[in-house]
């Protein structure tokens, strides 16, 4: 018993591969990989349950913008006048981005092939 204790201590004073100081900070090894990053303040819109989220959205002129589709139909985001953007059609799963117009104002969109989803952009 003595034996597998020892064994032990010295198998976890050996694994510190930072140097000699132990943190309490460090992660253990994990069979899940850790989510991706992501840029909090990132502008993006989720189409679930055929509708946007959020429905209305603010941005910044020229600001990138991520739409992740995550029901089974395909959708888009279109400007519902003018032709300002258009993701095309994003499958299921998929995900795509758009650019919002330089010009600021606020913008009302739809998905072509559910005119029941609707949403507005406002670009500052």
């Amino acid at each position: 018993m003595l034996a597998a204790i020892a064994a032990l201590s010295f198998t976890a004073a050996c694994s510190d591969s930072g140097g000699g100081s132990t943190s309490a900070t460090s992660s253990p090894a994990s069979s899940t990989p850790a989510p991706a990053p992501t840029n909090a303040g990132a502008a993006h819109i989720t189409m679930k349950n055929f509708a946007f989220s959020p429905a209305t959205l603010t941005v910044k002129a020229g600001e990138k913008i991520t739409v992740v589709n995550e029901d089974s139909a395909v959708h888009t985001v279109t400007a519902s006048q003018g032709g300002a953007f258009d993701t095309g059609s994003i499958a299921g799963g998929k995900s795509g981005t758009f650019t919002a117009p330089s010009k600021a104002g606020s913008y009302a969109f739809t998905c072509t092939f559910h005119p029941n989803m609707k949403g507005t952009l406002t670009v500052s």
